[in-house]
This record gives structure tokens, sequence and C-alpha cells, in this order.
């Protein structure tokens, strides 16, 4: 077991570094394109858009509106966070919950940096009001970090798929209310993996250590 902890810890640290600070890379190649580039979206964001505008119904309309709720506001900024923070807390894991609330924190401060520098303009059918600045996703952002932390503290395959869906659908929404085009939740995407995946590098052996005791709620002995 001891022999094994040297390799554990180095690449825990060396593959999360390298593919979040690549995800990072092409956010900011995304973001450079989106801002010194003419204002109008790429081809393939007005195609995107224009599908899914065509497909409008009642029907897709509620879900997507759910999402935007569950995503975002006091629920995907506030709520979520602090229920899910307390949880982890219950279950005696201090380091996953503080690595959780650090991640969701930083992931957010970078998209309001960001969407300050793109300065770009949302597209103009949208279903539902929306402050100015649209790359990155904010909504894809918050569901990607929360998506890929998850997964780290709980490395179970449902918990990797169910992220991945959760963070698809966020895309869908996000596009479906023509908030977003469909850069910006590309953008949002990328930008919460790289950060989750770069900030779990320092604290991987700690979380790995926390994960393998027994899991007991902090009230029994």
């Amino acid at each position: 077991m001891r022999k094994t902890e040297p390799t554990e810890r180095k690449v825990s640290r060396r593959w999360p570094l390298i593919s979040g600070s690549a995800a990072i890379a092409l956010v900011a190649v995304l973001a450079a394109l989106v801002h010194f580039r003419p204002r109008a979206p790429f081809a393939f964001d007005q195609e995107w858009l224009a599908e899914l505008v065509e497909h409008r119904s009642p029907f897709w309309d509620a879900p997507a509106l759910f999402m935007n709720s569950l995503g975002g506001g006091v629920v995907g900024v506030v709520i979520v966070p602090l229920v899910t923070i307390v949880v982890l807390l219950l279950f005696r894991r201090p380091w996953a919950a503080g690595y959780y609330g650090i991640t969701v924190a930083v992931s957010a401060a970078l998209v309001q940096l960001l969407k300050v520098f793109v300065a770009r303009a949302r597209p103009s059918d949208m279903l539902v009001p929306s402050d100015f600045g649209s790359f990155p996703s904010g909504h894809v952002a918050n569901a990607a970090t929360i998506a890929v932390v998850l997964a780290l503290v709980f490395p179970a395959v449902w918990v990797w798929i169910a992220g991945g869906c959760y963070t698809i659908i966020m895309m869908l929404s996000r596009t479906y209310l023509g908030v977003h085009w469909l850069s910006d939740t590309i953008g949002g995407l990328l930008l919460g993996a790289g950060i989750a995946v770069i900030i779990w590098a320092p604290v991987a052996s700690r979380l790995l250590e926390e994960r393998r005791r027994p899991h007991r709620l902090i009230w029994q002995r």
C-alpha cells in the first residue's frame, strides 16, 4: 500500500493540471475569437438557434424553464451549493465540502470576469429576461463544475453519467430559451470542468484518504 501512494499522488496531480489547463486555454481562445471578431455570431451559433426556435413548443418550454431556475438565481447560486456543502459536512467530508465550495466560487467569479471582458450580446429572441454578457454561460459553467466535482468526490460511473446528462440538458435549455449562443455554452462547459479538475489536483490525496474512511453521519460514533 505504501508503495502505491506516491504513484497515486503523482498521477492525481499531473493529469488534472494538464487537462484543466488545456480546457481553460480553449476557453481563452474562444473568448478572444468572440471578442475580437465582428459582433455577429458564428454560423453554427445561428444555425443551432434557428433550429431550436423552429421546434419551440409548450411541451419543451416547461423543462427548459425548470432548468433555468435550477441552474441560476437564488436556487442555483445559493441554495444548491449550501445544501450540498451541509450534506458533505454531515457525512464527515470536510475536504470535499471545502473543495466543492471553493471550486463553485472560483468558477462563478471567472464567469463574471469573462462576461465583462468579452461583452458579447445575447441573442435577440429570448424567452426569459437575462442580464448583459452572453459569453460564457454561467448556468452551464455551474452545471459542469458541480458535475465534475461530485464525480471526483464520488468516483462512480453513474455519477459521471448523471453529471454529464445534467450538463448537456443545461446546455440545451440555455440555447432553447435563446439566452445563449451554442458557443457560450461550450465555453461554460470547458470553464466549469477545467476549474474543477485544476483545483482538485492539490487536494486529491486528502479527498482519497477522506473517501476511504467509514461513511457515517456526524452525530454517529
